[in-house]
């Protein structure tokens, strides 16, 4: 009987998912020997026996793969039948015709990518609520098939004395799992039990004013805590959460007074469907990614309040279900709904270790439930939401990164830093661009040190060290700072043409299309704060076909945090100084000593830069409206301006385009920032859309009307300067990308009216948005700029 053989390698997410045990039991159903092991470049693997049963075997590789792997390549190379087949066998202590597990070997320079962490399965939760189940309430329960992965993995291959877990040896019955290709803990490199793994430890906070009595045991000290309403800081995959009562207003007061987060919604934390659905609208698809694996916190329609300062002037709710054992416990015995937000200051890093969780909580939680399982690296929750039945990234991590994106071509090795806000930084090799978790807002030290923390990781586990570097033009930026100190051939890359370059190549596109980038600010070819920008790009380089008209921002960043300068800007410099005759409600809810210092300040051109963003136009018309004077957070106003739109509204008002002359010399290019200079660009001015404002807020028209008219005259805008640049240089593809395309009224209204005019309309999938696409679209133009040298 004709006997083949065959070596497969097999790419992708396959290490820390059950696949050598998958691949083990496939290979014994078939009847096949050889054997199989770990690498650092992936999963090898060598089978012999008929040639029908190997093609089998095979093609159920990727047919029946375990649920959490993501095979990205199987290469199979035909070799001739090994009939001695005696000495690796016999080094393994085996006979020659089993198949087994091989011990796992490194690849000078290979990698292979990494699994995110997985919520808790099935047969784990299972097992979790059941008395006669040896794990029965054991907070660190796991299997192949969920647990930590990324948060404690140090290096490949994954094996566990490369993971964080090495502190904790196996006790025999833990072992005799972990050796039993029949059970589905085979080769689960986090596997432990109450007698030999993590454990648990609760703390008083030493300024805690809550006084009373607790019992022994860390949960039930944790539920009685949470039920009499203290803040406890939890420790649990990528760092610690901050949790109370989410139905008790005097606890979440006390939550957001003491984390200094004033008005920004908080997550919550549900036991199960049944109770989302009691709270919030769920429909197909956000039923389908809240019971998802990954887990994350998803936007949900409220039904009716919890604490009313859980989310307050929002009509959405940010709502997770549980995706560690932990968890689950708490919220079972608890019976309760949990405020589960970042365990941090606002503007930190999530805290991480337990020393570092008491000394920089300590102030805002009142106990700790800590445990001994260490975290090599921070990651926050996922946050998304379903906009017409797709999904949308507002902020990418726990459950999602480090998988990466693929790009179109290979290239070179290329880090991007990324942004200030919402920073995530980028590394390419190959094929793949690894986008990292969720950093944060670069604006302290913690910050940085997460940033350089966690490159430094992504470089050893994916075996990359970057040829060449991509950042952004803003020259005070801490990413650009870090940047510059770096000894690599640098490529500056302009914020909105990063925006329109990250949509391009999550769609393999290179251009040219229309690119839209809507957001609150970004540094400019002219050294202006662009943000209202619509480019005709190519991955490499792009030109300025239009934008928002430049206003004054009084006080520069204090204009972001205090929406009504941003009003008064736009004001003031619309209409000059006859509009402070004007009776306006706004006036009267300002200071008088600053209104004048804002008058001079954009009189004489002092601390008052100029800005031509769509950001910080909504933050205008939220305060002419009186929605929003002061935001506690960034984007609050536009928001709060949102919530109040009524989607069957059709009225618009429409802005005055003209085309006027750029001042620049059509025949610099731009080098820094890859710009094709135009001698001329199409202006968009909104002092017709702020005219009819003021008149409908005087003849007393409701502020959801006005709101719902502004929103759909920027969505028809959106539309007709599309339209307008497509008639001159024939266009057919327009990306929307930047913070404002988190307006879900916004984006959908701009999608019909491009998708009536017959564009192709282009989107994130991968990333959000807002700048945490950012270093995706440096990387792209970087690997574009060097292909096209």
């Amino acid at each position: 009987m004709a006997v083949v053989r065959a070596h497969i390698l097999v790419k992708g997410i396959v290490q820390g998912v059950g696949f050598r045990p998958f691949i083990y039991n496939l290979a014994v159903s078939y009847g096949l020997t050889g054997w199989v092991l770990n690498s650092s470049e992936g999963v090898h693997i060598e089978v012999e026996g008929e040639p029908a049963t190997v093609d089998g075997f095979i093609a159920d590789i990727t047919g029946k793969a375990p649920a959490m792997a993501k095979i990205e390549s199987v290469d199979v190379q035909r070799m001739p039948p090994e009939d001695e087949g005696r000495g690796a066998a016999e080094a393994e202590g085996t006979a020659p015709h089993d198949f087994v597990i091989r011990h796992s070997e490194a690849v000078e320079g290979a990698y292979q990518l990494v699994s995110p962490d997985i919520s808790i399965c099935d047969d784990c939760l299972s097992e979790l609520f059941d008395p006669n189940d040896r794990r029965y309430l054991y907070p660190f329960i796991n299997c192949t098939n969920c647990g930590p992965r990324f948060t404690i993995i140090e290096d490949i291959p994954y094996d566990r004395p490369l993971t964080t877990m090495r502190a904790f040896t196996m006790c025999p019955d833990c072992q005799a799992e972990y050796d039993d290709p029949a059970n589905r803990r085979f080769h689960a490199q986090p596997n432990a039990c109450p007698v030999c793994g993590p454990g648990l430890r609760f703390a008083r906070a030493p300024q805690s004013e809550l006084l009373f009595d607790l019992p022994d045991h860390p949960i039930d000290a944790t539920v009685e805590a949470l039920r009499r309403g203290a803040v406890v800081a939890i420790k649990g995959l990528g760092g610690f959460h901050l949790a109370c009562d989410a139905t008790s207003e005097e606890a979440v007061a006390r939550l957001r007074d003491r984390k200094k987060r004033f008005g920004k919604p908080l997550a919550v934390m549900m036991d199960g469907l049944e109770t989302i659905e009691r709270y919030c609208r769920v429909g197909d698809e956000e039923r389908r990614i809240v019971t998802s694996p990954q887990r994350p916190i998803v936007l949900l329609k409220k039904r009716t309040d919890l604490a009313p300062s859980v989310a307050p002037h929002n009509n959405y709710l940010g709502v997770m279900l549980p995706y560690t054992p932990l968890h689950y416990i708490i919220l079972r015995l608890s019976g309760m709904i949990l405020v589960m937000t970042s365990g941090n200051l606002s503007e930190e890093p999530i805290a991480m270790e337990n020393e570092e969780g008491l000394r920089r909580l300590g102030h805002i939680a009142d106990f700790f439930l800590l445990h001994n399982r260490e975290i090599y690296s921070r990651y926050d929750d996922s946050v998304v939401r379903i906009i017409d039945g797709q999904m949308q990234f507002i902020r990418r991590a726990r459950g999602f990164a480090p998988f990466p994106i693929r790009l179109p071509e290979p290239g070179d090795q290329i880090l991007a830093v990324g942004p200030e806000l919402k920073n995530t930084f980028c590394l390419t090799k190959e094929n793949y661009a690894f986008v990292s978790q969720h950093i944060g807002d670069m604006e302290n030290a913690e910050t940085l040190e997460h940033f350089t923390n966690t490159l430094a990781l992504y470089k050893r586990l994916f075996r990359i060290e970057p040829e060449y570097l991509a950042y952004d033009l803003h020259p005070e930026y801490l990413s650009t700072k870090f940047a510059m100190q770096q000894d690599l051939p640098k490529i500056g890359t302009q914020h909105h043409h990063a925006h329109a370059a990250g949509v391009m190549v999550e769609h393999g596109e290179s251009g040219p299309v229309i690119g839209v980038s809507l957001d609150g600010t970004g540094y400019g070819t002219d050294g202006r704060l662009w943000g209202g920008e619509f480019l005709v790009a190519t991955r490499d380089s792009f030109e300025r076909a239009a934008h928002l008209r430049y206003v004054p921002m009084p006080g520069g960043a204090a204009a972001i945090e205090k929406p009504y300068r941003m009003a008064f800007g736009y004001l003031y410099h619309l209409f000059g100084p006859e509009i402070l005759e004007r009776d306006l409600a706004l006036f009267e809810r300002m200071d008088e000593g600053e209104l004048k210092l804002m008058r001079q300040m954009i009189e004489k051109g002092i601390n008052c830069p100029l800005t031509s963003s769509a950001g910080r136009l909504f933050d205008a018309v939220s305060s002419i409206l009186g929605v929003r004077d002061v935001a506690d957070y960034e984007g609050q106003a536009a928001i709060e301006l949102e919530m109040l739109a009524d989607f069957d509204c059709d009225d618009a008002y429409e802005f005055d385009l003209a085309v006027e002359p750029t001042g620049r010399n059509p025949t610099d290019l731009s080098e820094a920032g890859g710009e094709r200079v135009a001698s001329e660009a199409l202006v968009i001015d909104p002092a017709g859309v702020i005219s009819a404002i003021l008149l409908e807020t005087d003849s007393g028209v409701s502020v959801s009307t006005i709101s719902s008219r502004f929103h759909n005259g920027v969505a028809d805008l959106i539309a007709t300067v599309c339209d307008r640049i497509r008639r001159r240089s024939g266009e057919e593809i327009v990306t929307l990308s930047g913070g404002v395309f988190q307006n879900a009224y916004l984006l959908r209204k701009a999608r019909l009216r491009l998708d009536r005019l017959g564009f192709r309309v282009l989107e994130h999938k991968a990333v959000p948005p807002n700048d945490g696409c950012i270093a995706l679209g440096q990387a792209a133009i970087a690997q574009a700029r060097k292909i096209a040298r």
